[in-house]
């Protein structure tokens, strides 16, 4: 089939490469002039196959309103009278229940599994390299009812079999050494050793490179002006070059038997013309890319700094401090105070290293209101979503790829995946 696929960044790249594997003639579009320059370019590198949670938990909405008053908050709420901001949020308080989130967390854990596969497996295919380690994520407690809270999330691992160890001080040490710096400052941590680390815009580029070997044709520099539906089917893409975003002349109409919508924050206001309600809103991250100055005092793998939700992640020679969840919309604008609380948590548990050399970065991460993406076929024949992996694109990338495969080529996918598409919303 003539398939396209909406969107360059991990998600798009990915499930080109796999359409392409199965013999479909695919194009990728994307208004930037390549791959990964936008969510995807800058993340926090943790691809977290065990650190698998939704937001939307028990106890979220009470830590919600400490948070918000705090110096260096996780959680920056800029409110304003938006009717897809007040959706999204009270349907993920829907989701904070102990019923829920356990329901969530396995549809997390399923597909974060399967992608742990599939990225070995394409590792092995393809030979890429991305400064990738395999050597697990630390989530580190600072106190000791982090500690205990983390009986939940212990349970749900043990439930799906997904190994982890439980650790003190000395077992933080021992994973991260250059911790004996500040031993007083933790109190234990949650290791999941399966997680690996590694940096989504090399690894996306390389991918594009491999894709581009099998056929697949990038189509950069191009604005996505709407979809072509005709009977309920999907006949292809109508689009603009980019020295005519605003006009009206220039269109192209792209032709396809089926489209793949992987846009990320941007998918639902592409498809609320169709009468298509995704849930999906922007949660805007925060990142700074350090170079190591000194390697005994640089973590290892990723740490995830639990008090401040930052993730601090070693990619080759250099530190990725990641993080934050900032609801304001489609801004993407860097605020000086985002980039005092990463340089504070990288500092306080690696402290020596030169935040002045840092590159400050933001981007807009596509959220659900139950954490789970949406991966599957709509309402509209030939139509296809994979969207809404918030902090986790990178993570459950090569699965999501493998599922929109199997649907968009009509075979029975490897894993259940009816639960993930977007008619669970009603």
């Amino acid at each position: 089939m003539k398939v396209i696929v909406l969107g360059a960044g991990i998600l798009g790249v990915t499930s080109a490469y796999q359409l392409a594997k199965a013999g479909h003639e695919v194009t990728v579009v994307d208004r930037q002039p390549g791959p990964a320059l936008e969510t995807s370019f800058a993340n926090a590198g943790e691809v977290s196959f065990g650190y698998c949670s939704p937001w939307a938990a028990p106890g979220i909405p009470a830590k919600a309103m400490k948070w918000l008053f705090m110096k260096h908050a996780p959680l920056i709420l800029r409110p304003k009278f938006d009717v897809a901001m007040l959706s999204w949020m009270t349907r993920m308080l829907s989701n904070c229940t102990s019923e829920r989130y356990a329901i969530n967390k396995s549809r997390m854990l399923r597909l974060a599994d399967y992608s742990r596969i599939a990225l070995a497996e394409l590792r092995a295919e393809t030979g890429i390299a991305y400064d990738e380690r395999m050597q697990g994520t630390l989530q580190l407690f600072r106190t000791q009812q982090q500690l205990d809270a983390s009986a939940k999330d212990v349970k749900a691992l043990a439930a799906d079999g997904i190994p982890y160890e439980v650790l003190d001080r000395d077992g933080c040490i021992r994973v991260e050494p250059a911790l004996k710096h500040v031993r007083e400052k933790i109190v234990g941590g949650l290791l999941t050793p399966k997680d690996e680390t590694g940096d989504c815009f090399k690894f996306t580029n390389a991918l594009a490179a491999k894709a581009e070997a099998l056929g697949v044709r990038f189509a950069y520099g191009t604005t996505i002006k709407g979809l072509d539906v005709q009977a309920g089917r999907v006949r292809g893409v109508v689009t603009a070059r980019d020295h005519d975003r605003d006009g009206d002349g220039n269109h192209e109409r792209m032709s396809a038997d089926a489209v793949v919508v992987a846009l990320g924050s941007y998918s639902p206001l592409l498809l609320k013309p169709l009468g298509i309600s995704l849930p999906v809103y922007p949660v805007k991250g925060y990142s700074l890319t350090i170079p190591i100055t000194d390697a005994s005092r640089a973590p290892e793998s990723t740490v995830m700094d639990e008090t401040y939700k930052i993730a601090i992640t070693r990619l080759g020679d250099r530190i990725r401090v990641g993080g934050m969840a900032e609801i304001s919309g489609y801004t993407n604008d860097l605020g000086l105070a985002r980039r005092s609380t990463l340089e504070h948590s990288v500092t306080d548990l690696f402290p020596g290293g030169d935040v002045s050399k840092a590159s400050f970065w933001s981007g807009l991460r596509p959220m659900t209101p139950d954490g789970t993406p949406v991966i599957g076929p709509t309402k509209i024949i030939g139509l296809f979503l994979n969207t809404g992996h918030g902090t986790l694109g990178w993570t459950m990338s090569t699965g999501s790829a493998r599922l929109i495969g199997d649907l968009v080529s009509g075979r029975a996918p490897e894993i259940d995946a009816k639960d993930l598409a977007v008619s669970r919303y009603g």
